[in-house]
């Protein structure tokens, strides 16, 4: 009895098995794809961002300066007076309390009334609130005409006091003019002059530092030294020299302008310094020297393949830079050399409070300080993250 052999034959073809389906090549490495993370698949913008996020008080921080910036746009809007509209019945009145609830009663926001008389010792104004006037606020009313952004006559305001009374919640100037509306309306000049001088230096920034790191040589040599004596001179005072020298002549936008110029022109080489350090360690990298190979001239290898490569450290170190500029454009303003009225800023603000007198006697004087001061600690902060977030090795 022969023993039955099992398994194929040796000498037949050896079975296997065709798959009906179409052959696709790029099945396998699919199934590699969707096997990696999120992180692994992320671009560096996206890794860039989570990091970010993941900073609270930063990102806190840029949401609340996107509001700033985004308030200043409609300004008037907001505003429940135009930026010079003066009251001579209320002049250096106190700020008025919102109230919900009148004698036990839901009313909705409203102030009371109040009346002014004289202190014949102290010659002061004495302001008294009355309790039968209740003045409701009015929203999405119409109040002070003005022209949006110098195109659109409205009279639209997003609050307004009660028709023949008052609404100053952060009281009035020497003018009776409302000190809400016009902090509203210095930020648009104070913010937006902290961005157009660190475009300015951020341009000379890169361009001097730049250049100084790709070339080298003595031109790297004449800008250090540049650098190094704009660093030994304080500050305030060359702000100070330099804003001197503008013809008193100048029309408010001129001012404006050059006051901008200054900021920016004193503040590059911080700036100058970062690019260059950075140029000096890629400049020697192969893909440096490939572009060289290739034809490439300076001007293309450093804004084409050099900058981008810590663009993210740049906008990080830009993002610090604005406070100085908003503290530089306030201390001008405050010591009577930066903007003067008409126009209105924070520092042009801060004005009426250089008398120790008039803040003892007008505390409310110095509101204008605390938008400054928050501001710069939302910069400060934003700057913080976005330098963290954009490391590569944290």
């Amino acid at each position: 009895m022969s023993d039955t052999h099992a398994g194929p034959s040796t000498g037949g073809a050896i079975p296997h098995y065709v798959s009906p389906l179409p052959f696709d090549p790029y099945a396998a490495e699919d199934e590699v794809t969707s096997r990696r993370s999120p992180i692994d698949q992320a671009s560096q913008f996206r890794l860039t961002w989570w990091r970010f996020k993941r900073h609270k008080l930063a990102y806190y921080s840029g949401m609340l300066l996107l509001a700033a910036y985004l308030m200043i746009v409609v300004i008037e809007f907001l505003a429940p007076y135009n930026v010079h509209t003066r009251n001579v019945d209320q002049i250096y009145a106190p700020p008025q309390a919102v109230h919900l609830f009148d004698k036990g009663s839901f009313v909705g926001p409203f102030v009371y009334g109040r009346t002014m008389s004289l202190d014949m010792d102290t010659l002061k104004r004495v302001y008294t609130e009355d309790p039968q006037q209740v003045q409701k606020l009015r929203f999405f009313c119409r109040g002070d005409s003005y022209r949006f952004w110098g195109l659109v006559d409205s009279d639209r305001h997003l609050v307004c006091p009660a028709q023949g009374g008052t609404f100053f919640l952060l009281g009035t100037d020497r003018l009776g003019r409302d000190v809400l509306s016009r902090i509203l309306y210095g930020a648009r000049i104070s913010l937006t002059i902290g961005l157009l001088g660190v475009m300015t230096s951020f341009v000379l920034g890169i361009v001097i530092g730049g250049l100084a790191g790709y070339w080298g040589g003595w031109f790297d040599m004449v800008v250090q030294r540049v650098t190094e004596v704009l660093h030994s001179i304080p500050s305030i005072p060359l702000w100070l020299a330099l804003a001197a020298i503008m013809p008193p002549d100048w029309s408010p936008l001129l001012v404006y302008l050059g006051i901008t110029f200054i900021l920016g022109l004193l503040d590059w080489t911080g700036l100058a310094r970062a690019v260059r350090s950075k140029l000096l360690a890629l400049r020697e990298e192969d893909y440096v020297l490939a572009a060289q190979m290739m034809g490439s001239g300076s001007a293309r290898i450093i804004g084409r393949h050099l900058i981008p490569g810590f663009m993210s450290h740049l906008i990080a170190s830009a993002t610090l830079t604005i406070p100085g500029m908003i503290l530089g454009e306030t201390t001008l303003s405050f010591l009577g050399l930066g903007l003067r009225p008409p126009i209105t800023s924070w520092g042009v603000l801060l004005t009426e409070a250089r008398s120790v007198n008039v803040i003892a006697l007008y505390p409310w004087l110095l509101f204008p300080v605390v938008p400054v001061i928050v501001i710069i600690l939302a910069f400060n902060f934003l700057g913080d993250g976005l330098r963290d977030a954009a490391d590569p090795y944290k």
